[in-house]
């Protein structure tokens, strides 16, 4: 892993407007970016149109479209990349649904949250209920929705997501078990 210091280094140098930074960047955590990626797309359905290495190219194109950001540090930059990686995949999931119900999306109902880090992401209506049912609890318990993004989404340790969100492990523990089974509450009323 490459050090965090080096990477917050490049993320200021970035932030204030050099243009090399994020070239510099890109070498330092491509291999983590990958491996990110690849954790979303390891189950996905033979010939998806998304492979892993264009989802780490098109997470990095949205990056560098990206101004103004006021980069923390190398935990605050994953995290925005598994939003990024997210909404990338949900999106391409809500197209192929749309294309094969004429336009209408529907929701999966049995989708359960405790499997959520052994689901297939191939199953884009699961994908999309999951997306749904994470942004209404974003609106009633932000920092749960965030909880479940940066540990399912962007495979962050409970100690990652803890510095992340300046909370305790314990905390990020709680909040974990409380939005699985709000989200699993939710799926299943559908």
């Amino acid at each position: 892993m490459p050090d965090s210091s080096h990477i917050t280094e490049l993320l200021k140098a970035w932030e204030a407007g050099d243009p090399s930074a994020l070239d510099r960047l890109t070498p330092v955590v491509y291999e983590e970016l990958r491996q990110l990626a690849h954790a979303y797309m390891r189950n996905e359905r033979a010939g998806h149109s998304l492979q892993t290495t264009a989802l780490v190219h098109e997470a990095y194109l949205r990056l560098a479209r990206i101004e103004g950001a006021a980069w923390k540090d190398r935990v605050h930059f994953f995290a925005v990349c598994a939003r990024i990686m997210r909404r990338i995949l949900v999106d391409d999931a809500r197209r192929r649904l749309s294309a094969k119900r004429g336009g209408q999306v529907e929701r999966q109902t049995d989708a359960a949250v405790d499997e959520l880090p052994a689901m297939e992401p191939h199953r884009a209506q699961e994908l999309c209920a999951i997306d749904d049912a994470l942004t209404s609890l974003a609106e009633i318990d932000a920092r749960r929705a965030k909880v479940i993004e940066l540990r399912f989404f962007g495979g962050l340790s409970v100690d990652e997501t803890a510095e992340a969100l300046r909370v305790s492990p314990q905390t990020v523990m709680r909040d974990w078990k409380l939005a699985r089974a709000w989200l699993t509450r939710a799926l299943r009323r559908g």
